[in-house]
């Protein structure tokens, strides 16, 4: 690694370390019981939200009902995103004439924009009319991540409440998410991008004349807008197909370390957010830097592996070394305005959170430079992860990690002051396994079935890998890509879209009830047995923890590999 390399990533966590504090206090108060000088100042725009929305503010629901609510409402957003697909050559706002977008892929993109996956088979820029990307698609990319972290703010009041059958009302969690803390930001971070160059208006695509005098035609449309809340939600999904290569998505060094930053920004400062709300921010701080343990050396690696350049070279006459007229290294797929530093850190980030978002090739890093990406997702998508869901994903695995405790000591497992018993244990063992079943299973049925090895472009161990990096993908709701692979067909789009809706939902619904299990029982005080959960001791319980579910994805996958290869070696692929 290079002194460039290790000051941008340096220079990244450091100013995201300088914002959790801010953000996650700021995050507590929006979500408070009572009444604070935030909320007052929406007060009155709240009200009459929930005014025409028919919606009693001080109803609070039990977990069934909540679950039901974030159910249907999701579902319902589903079906108006692929509505407006199928419909959008009648519909305004579509000066390119494109025509409806086939039922598969509009059934596929649909449920990836409402899990907060942003999986996607297609190219927006030849795809999507003006109106499917902000109505659709922008508005889901905000009521997904709002989705996330009501659900979250539910979890986190079953540790707070005691002998309560309640976890709050969804639809102001909701509300408050994308009133207080998405919109908001949305809107200083589409300024910072139109600032630097990103599109926005809805003017029809221009036909101009390049330096060698050929005609190309420039895609226009609302990319700003899209852009700032695709990587505030840890949504991912591009307006164009080149995502944040694009240089209307992604113009300067400084829109993609804003980029990067907003990827993480919400997921981190939850954490302090969770510290706040139980009263103990020891208990944020140990859950944040678990997520940093095991981000900050994988990320490493991942530059490191792409400083030091393709190992095929070393033997040839290739000067792949950094200077000051060359990045070095392997900068196959990688943008010059981005380099190697920024392009992994890139890759690092948004398959460490739930984004998905790429400003580079991942089919195109090197073998452990790919192999980090698709890890990371392994893992479960908790190393910070979505908004929300990064951090529920974490908070089943910390309950299993005092469960292990518990049984290590022969004393029953307490977290936050309630007892761990055997309820809780199946909810999170459920949340924990789900994404892992999905891959293994999902990937071992595109193995063996001719249409999914048909869209495999590279033959071998690669094709393979592009094949696992999907399924990984839709089974974690990141929705990056290997791209290889040719995906945009009848078969994996819907059995990616199962892997995106059964990793989302279920999963949510399982901590739900967990949350409400929680809330109904008193406070166990704590005594000598009690294991502390905000020491180092717990911080290197709960990473190995999340270190031995990951491998129970990634060690199944890769037994399939030899078999894979043979399969694809006997369909000539």
């Amino acid at each position: 690694m290079t002194a460039n390399d290790v000051f941008q990533i340096g220079l990244f966590l450091a100013l995201l370390l300088a914002l959790v504090k801010p953000v996650g206090q700021y995050m507590a108060l929006v979500f408070a019981d009572e009444p604070n000088r935030v909320t007052r100042v929406g007060a009155g725009v709240e009200r009459l939200l929930y005014r025409l929305a028919g919606i009693r503010a001080d109803e609070d629901m039990g977990w069934k009902r909540y679950a039901i609510a974030m159910l249907v409402f999701n579902v319902a957003g589903l079906a108006v995103v692929y509505l407006l697909q199928r419909t959008q050559q009648w519909l305004p706002l579509n000066p390119q004439h494109l025509a409806a977008v086939a039922p598969d892929s509009a059934m596929n993109t649909a449920i990836s924009f409402a899990s907060n996956t942003n999986w996607q088979g297609y190219a927006g820029e030849s795809t999507m009319s003006y109106l499917t990307q902000a109505l659709g698609l922008t508005v889901q990319n905000f009521l997904s991540a709002a989705t996330g972290i009501a659900v979250l703010i539910a979890i986190v009041r079953g540790f707070v409440r005691r002998g309560a059958s309640t976890l709050g009302n969804f639809w102001v969690d909701m509300t408050r998410a994308t009133l207080y803390v998405l919109l908001p930001l949305s809107v200083v971070i589409a300024l910072l991008f139109v600032s630097q160059g990103v599109v926005q208006n809805i003017a029809p695509y221009l036909d101009v004349t390049t330096l060698e005098h050929a005609r190309q035609t420039l895609p226009m449309g609302p990319v700003a807008s899209q852009e700032a809340i695709k990587m505030l939600g840890t949504n991912g999904g591009g307006f164009f197909n080149a995502n944040s290569a694009h240089p209307f998505e992604n113009p300067t060094p400084f829109s993609n370390f804003v980029q990067m930053l907003a990827i993480f920004i919400i997921p981190a400062a939850l954490c302090y957010t969770f510290g706040s709300m139980v009263g103990d921010r020891r208990q944020g701080w140990a859950i944040l830097a678990t997520m940093l343990l095991l981000f900050v050396p994988l990320t490493l690696g991942l530059v490191a592996a792409e400083q030091a350049g393709n190992p095929a070279f070393h033997g040839l006459a290739v000067d792949a070394q950094a200077s000051a007229l060359q990045a070095g290294g392997n900068m196959e797929g990688k943008e010059t305005r981005f380099g190697i530093a920024s392009s992994g850190l890139f890759a690092a980030i948004t398959t460490a959170a739930s984004c998905g978002a790429v400003n580079a090739m991942h089919d195109s890093l090197t073998p452990l430079g790919g192999l980090v990406p698709m890890w990371l997702m392994q893992l479960g998508e908790v190393v910070f992860g979505g908004v929300g869901s990064g951090l529920y994903g974490m908070l089943a695995f910390a309950v299993v990690a005092v469960f292990i405790a518990g049984l290590m000591v022969g004393r029953t497992p307490e977290y936050l002051g309630k007892k761990i018993e055997a309820h809780e244990m199946k909810m999170a063992s459920l949340a924990v396994l789900i994404p892992c079943a999905l891959v293994v299973i999902c990937t071992a049925i595109a193995v063996m079935a001719p249409a999914g090895v048909a869209g495999v472009a590279n033959p071998g161990a690669h094709g393979f890998s592009e094949m696992l990096y999907a399924v990984t993908s839709a089974s974690n709701n990141n929705g990056s890509a290997f791209a290889g692979l040719s995906a945009n067909t009848p078969f994996w789009n819907v059995l990616l879209g199962i892997c995106m809706f059964l990793a989302r939902f279920p999963l949510a619904i399982a901590m739900l009830a967990m949350a409400g299990s929680l809330a109904a029982k008193r406070a166990v005080p704590v005594s000598a047995g009690t294991l502390p959960t905000h020491t180092p001791l717990f911080v290197a319980l709960l990473a190995c923890v999340v270190i031995v579910v990951g491998a129970l994805t990634f060690l199944p996958a890769l037994a399939l590999g030899p078999i894979a290869e043979q399969l694809m070696s006997a369909t000539g692929h």
